[in-house]
């Protein structure tokens, strides 16, 4: 049965995959997002945490806590700086995946305290958040992956002289864009928007989790209580059968999709991160800690066969946005906030469950080790490796080194400050 050692060696050789395909030009380091990739020159968005440097960035910061780095690892991590530092000056998007925010929070990890990206955010905001220069521009969303919620999230996790200035601005646009709801408060991703995700990356969840952050870190009671009441609608929503919790993919319901999945975007996976906050907060819900509500997160994703690849789109993919590597990385940290205890060995027994499924599923050569996710509707289903951190081997490869050091090292090991889920470990193991 594999261990810390088989978890490591493939990691590193992710690692080494990772890294093998950095190209550099004027500017600085970029990958592609696909290998081979679709076009000989960098994206618009080369800087991103979700495909690019900034993503890369956080690999960096989680390989030099398993080990020193090397001389070429290190000089990419001082580029990687560099170049996210100049982007920081000269990037007008404002959000956690695709601008200013992850910047801040991939500089964090990095060690390099933000000089910039935070300051520009603080003087960025409006009475509604922040105006994306993505699609056209001008649009505001409020949720995590693109709106003021991450940012909220990823300001407070980067701290500096203007993080609370951000806090401030956004958490004020958050309440001013609250729905009322069955059972509390609901936001969506953007005004009047159609379609309601409530889970974490583009819903109410994630949108409360922020809430429930910043009211704690600058004492506005009433913020807490916001997030408190966005929970309580999920309460409302969920299928909370079995000890479990869940919610639904997507409202109304799409012929094609999944009613429910289990990932980190739109699934038990992420919206666990919202009670982690909930908890920190001291916020009961429904009478009942944030932490019990969790736990039942956890159950729905562990009673429901993740990571087995159970049907035709069940689990297609392995990465941290919405596969397998995500789903380990919210079991460490909740493993690691147990420490002590019989529930934090279950938990890190799953997360090395998780790691084993994404072992068997590598692909191993000379060249290091990637994975190709399944889109079963193509007639290729088996798609292209990608080198990125939300959705390829960069994110999968900080979770096996991650995962091996835990292992080797107990759950006092120490946590990347990942910009999305700082929160949801106790303060002093944070890098």
């Amino acid at each position: 049965m594999p261990g810390a050692q088989e978890h490591r060696a493939v990691g590193e050789a992710a690692l080494r995959w990772t890294l093998a395909q950095v190209r550099r030009d004027e500017l600085g380091p970029w990958v592609p997002e696909h290998v081979p990739p679709d076009a000989d020159g960098p994206a618009p968005d080369r800087d991103c945490l979700y495909v690019g440097a900034a993503g890369l960035a956080l690999l960096v910061a989680e390989a030099a806590q398993a080990r020193p780095l090397d001389a070429d690892e290190a000089e990419l991590a001082a580029a990687l700086r560099q170049r996210l530092e100049v982007s920081s000056l000269e990037s007008s998007e404002p959000s956690l995946f695709d601008g200013l925010a992850g910047f801040a929070g991939a500089l964090r990890a990095l060690g390099s305290p933000d000089r910039t990206a935070v300051a520009r955010l603080a003087a960025a905001a409006r009475a509604d958040g922040w105006r994306t220069t993505l699609a056209g521009g001008g649009e505001v969303f409020h949720d995590v992956g693109l709106g003021t919620a991450g940012i909220v999230m990823a300001a407070l996790g980067a701290g500096g002289e203007h993080s609370s200035a951000v806090v401030e601005a956004g958490c004020l646009a958050l309440m001013a864009a609250a729905e009322e709801a069955e059972g509390g408060l609901r936001w969506r991703m953007t005004p009047g928007h159609d379609v309601d995700m409530p889970n974490f990356s583009h819903g109410t969840a994630g949108t409360a989790a922020a809430l429930a952050l910043g009211g704690a870190a600058q004492g506005r009671p009433e913020w807490v209580a916001a997030a408190v009441a966005g929970a309580e609608h999920l309460l409302a929503l969920a299928d909370r059968s079995d000890g479990g919790f869940r919610l639904p993919m997507r409202i109304p319901y799409k012929e094609g999709y999944e009613q429910f999945t289990y990932s980190w975007c739109h699934g038990p996976t992420g919206t666990s991160y919202l009670f982690a906050a909930l908890q920190r907060a001291d916020a009961p819900v429904g009478g009942t800690d944030g932490g019990v509500w969790r736990s039942r997160c956890i159950a729905s994703v562990l009673a429901s066969g993740v990571p087995e690849r159970r049907h035709p789109g069940f689990w297609d993919n392995d990465g941290l946005c919405c596969g397998t590597a995500g789903v380990g990385m919210m079991l460490l940290d909740a493993a690691q906030s147990a420490d002590g205890t019989d529930e934090a060995r279950r938990l890190l027994g799953a997360a090395a469950v998780m790691g084993d499924a994404l072992l068997a599923r590598a692909v191993v050569d000379a060249e290091g080790a990637r994975w190709r996710f399944v889109e079963h509707r193509a007639e290729e289903p088996l798609l292209r490796p990608s080198p990125s951190w939300m959705q390829g081997s960069a994110g999968i490869a900080a979770f096996l080194l991650r995962l091996a050091r835990v292992e080797a090292q107990g759950p006092g090991a120490v946590v990347v400050r990942r910009p999305d889920a700082w929160w949801a470990v106790p303060e002093r193991l944070l890098a």
